[in-house]
Parts: C-alpha cells; structure tokens; sequence
C-alpha cells in the first residue's frame, strides 16, 4: 500500500494494445489524501500570494472561524428567505441532504441525459412538468434505476430537477468558507506600465486562483462542481441552438453555486455582478479549472521522489523547507553521489591543467620569474609534472644556527653533515633545478622522456657545481678570519 507504483504484468494479448492513462496530478491528489493539513498548507499559502485575504477572511477560509455573510446580521426576513427556508426542512436520502458520493451517483443519471439534449430551447431557463418533475424526485430518493431514455420526461424536467437539487443542497456548491475569496478573485486585473491597476482582467492568475480554490474543496463539492461545469461549457457551445450562452446560464446557476443560502438579491446588490460574471468565467474556462498548477504537482511529486526539478515559482521551496524527515536519508545519498562524480571530474580537469601549466614554465626564456615558478613548483607537492602520477614530498627543512660558531662549522662542515642527514632519511629528497638544470631539461625535453644516462650526467654536474661553491665560500671565510 505504501508502494508508489506497482508495475503489473499482463499475458492478454488484446489489453495490450490499449493505452496507458496517464494522471499528472496523481501525486497532489496522494499528498491530499495521506497528508491533507501539508496538503492545505501549500496550496493556501499560494492564495495568499495571489489574492488579498485578511486575517478573518483567511481564517474563515481555513475553517478556523465561522464565515460572516452578507444578510446574517439582519433582522429577520422576508418572504423569499423564510420560503427558501421552509423548502430544506423536509429532507430526503438525495435532495436537502448534505452532499455525498450516494447522492452524486443518482444526480449524475440526469447529466448524463441533458448532454444528449443540449439542442433544446431555453435549457435550463424554461420550467418542466412539476408534476414530472415529482415523480423523478422520488424516484432519486427512493434510488430506484430510472430510464430516462424511455421518453417519459423532457428535457426542461430533467433540468429543472438538477437545479433543484442543487438548490437545496445545505450550502453552495462552492461552500460558504471560500465565498469572500471568489470576490477577490473578481478584482484581480492587470497593471499598466507604470504599475497602476487597469480595469482589464488578469485571465491567467483568475485561472489560476481558481486551480487552488477547487484544490481545496471538499472532495463531493469538487467532483459535482466538475460535473456541472463541463454540463455548462457544453451547453454553451451549442447556444445557436438552445439560445443559451454562459452568461445566461451563470445567472441561472450563480444562486446554486455560489450564493450564501438564505440571502435574496437584494442581500448582494453590491457584489451581484461580480458573482454572476464569476460564475460566467468559470463556465467559459471550465476545461482548465480542474488541472493543478505546475508548480504545486512539483511540490507534491518533490515530497514523494526528493528530486531537484527545475520549477518557475518561490514558492516550490515550501515542503522542502519545513520537509518530512523520512525524505532526508534519499536526498543525502543522492547529493553524496552527485558531489564524488563532482570531485572526482574537478581533480582530473586541475591534473591536466597543472600539467599544461608545468610545460608551460619550462618553456619560458630564462628570467627571475621562470626561477621563482620552478620553486613554487618544487615546494608544493601537489603540483603534478607531465609525466608522473604521484606528487613529490616536500623537502625537509634544515634547522639553521644564527651563533657565529654555528655559521663557521655550516661552512666547513656542511657537505658531511648534509651527507649524513642524505643517508639517515629514507624519502629521497627532490631534485633542486638550477639554471643549468634548466637549459638541460628545455634541450633535452620533459623529464618522462629523459634517459637513465642523462639523468645521472645532471646529478653529476650538479654535485660539481655544489663543490665550486663550497671551495669560494671557504676561500672568502678563510680570507676574512
């Protein structure tokens, strides 16, 4: 159960061939079922950045408080509100019932039939058979099968039936909680250059807050509501025929869908129009209402896998941030794989380019500065020639005595001293180039290349060197004692 996908194996030549569906919110929709307050957290925080919501109204959205609608604060009533009252005082198994997957079943039977009727005049706006229309109703609530192919209802009955019930539902279909977040929704438009609101809609981040409303929904509301929609789009799209456009069908439907329950128009006259063109919007874009955000599937799909995929909003941080523990031994295994192949492709590129960088040096015209490098090159054992793999020991630093005795036995007895300590360390020390060196290794090549013969003869001629200048060195202090 806890498996993310299982792959099964099918014999059955003839499934085969059938295609793969494929659900790119199938992670959000995992994070909403095994983690709903992470879930809620995620998706509410990017509301916020979308829309404007004050404390209240943000609590009310979340359920902390109970929502403040227009008209609950007057004194009592009205005809129209005490009737509409009195309609969801008998309730039945489907209609007056809060919603539930028992009552969408029997609900979708009359969609399913209107999309094979959208042809008929004045759909949804010309009343049906009341008669009918009772007896339908008691057939849902009974959950008897109905036939309703068989002709014994019309289309306007069956329409009528469906606005019916979803008139008395308890609550809207977008739920008393997220009514002050569809006002604000109304006034998202687009700035002018200057940075100034203009009076045209900003369609793309409508779209968008509406995304992460529905995501929020409780899920029956989310499903009718998607139900409906579609119904709506689809009429909508044949209005040559049935002279129903969105507009004309958001005025018959704004009072199911979003209007709080118990208010009259009057209650709403100063946000009626922003409701209807609401609801109007949402009939027009439908098809992509239902689809979450890239940016919160990478959210859910990074809460799952840990991968690092590139995403366009600040806000994909957010699970990382607060991130789930069990998450943390993947990431780091994955990080310390990507930062050895780092290291090890950064080691290779610094070996190669020490090596160009040594061939370079030996190449130089002699100077101060060609000195200065080889030495440099000769202190630091990390420093790779062009033909070696290993790096060279650093030499051990001689103790120098600065007594005036000290310097006369340095002189004198330097090479036997210097002789003695060659013979006591193991390491053999490294090769100081001198400028002859120099001009030898630039005639004769790099040193991988040199033969045994070679080397020896500049070993000698270095030991020679060293002689000359521990015979002038003994001349000048015998000369100055």
């Amino acid at each position: 159960s806890d498996a993310i996908c299982n792959f099964v194996i099918c014999n059955d030549s003839s499934l085969r061939s059938q295609p793969v569906i494929f659900n790119p919110d199938f992670f959000v929709e995992k994070l909403r079922h095994e983690k709903p307050e992470v879930f809620t957290e995620l998706v509410v925080s990017n509301i916020t950045r979308l829309i404007d919501l004050p404390g209240a109204e943000l609590a009310q959205l979340m359920g902390e408080e109970d929502p403040k609608l227009p008209g609950t604060n007057s004194t009592a009533s009205g005809f129209f509100r005490s009737l509409m009252s009195l309609k969801r005082k008998e309730k039945g198994v489907v209609f007056g019932s809060p919603l539930t997957e028992e009552g969408i079943a029997q609900v979708s039977q009359l969609i399913e039939y209107l999309h094979k009727n959208l042809r008929a005049e004045g759909l949804f706006r010309v009343p049906g058979n009341s008669i009918r229309q009772q007896i339908l109703k008691d057939a849902l609530n009974s959950g008897t099968d109905i036939d309703l192919d068989s002709g014994e209802f019309h289309s306007n009955d069956v329409a009528t039936l469906l606005k019916m019930f979803l008139g008395e539902l308890p609550e809207p279909l977008l739920t008393h909680k997220h009514f002050h977040a569809h006002l604000k929704i109304a006034d998202l438009t687009l700035f002018d250059e200057k940075g100034n609101k203009t009076s045209t809609p900003d369609k793309e981040r409508q779209i968008e807050a509406l995304q992460l409303l529905f995501l929020i929904l409780p899920a029956p509301n989310r499903s009718l509501l998607k139900l409906l929609l579609d119904l709506l789009y689809q009429t909508a799209k044949k209005q040559d025929k049935n002279k129903m456009s969105a507009h004309n069908l958001a005025l018959m439907f704004a009072p199911h869908i979003l209007w709080p329950r118990n208010v009259t128009a009057n209650d709403l006259q100063e946000n009626i129009t922003k409701l209807n063109n609401g609801v109007t919007f949402m009939i027009k874009h439908s098809q992509k209402l239902f689809k979450a955000p890239v940016y919160i599937r990478e959210c859910a799909r990074l809460h799952y896998l840990g991968s690092r995929a590139h995403t366009s909003k600040d806000d994909l941080d957010l699970l990382t941030s607060s991130g789930s523990k069990e998450l943390q031994p993947l990431k780091s295994q994955k990080r310390s794989r990507l930062d050895s192949c780092h290291q090890e492709e950064t080691q290779q590129r610094t070996e190669e380019a020490l090596k160009e960088l040594f061939r370079h040096v030996h190449n130089m015209p002699d100077s101060a500065k060609k000195k200065k490098l080889i030495r440099q090159f000769n202190k630091h054992p990390t420093a790779l020639t062009p033909g070696s793999d290993v790096p060279t020991s650093p030499a051990p630093r001689r103790t120098r005595s600065r007594s005036f005795s000290g310097l006369i036995k340095r002189k004198v007895l330097g090479t036997p001293v210097i002789l003695e300590r060659k013979s006591r360390d193991t390491t053999p020390e490294p090769v100081q180039v001198s400028k002859e060196n120099v001009q030898l290794l630039q005639k004769c090549g790099s040193p991988a290349h040199m033969s045994q013969a070679k080397l020896k003869s500049l070993e000698g001629q270095k030991e020679e060197s060293c002689r000359r200048m521990r015979a002038r060195l003994l001349s000048k202090d015998s000369s100055s004692l």
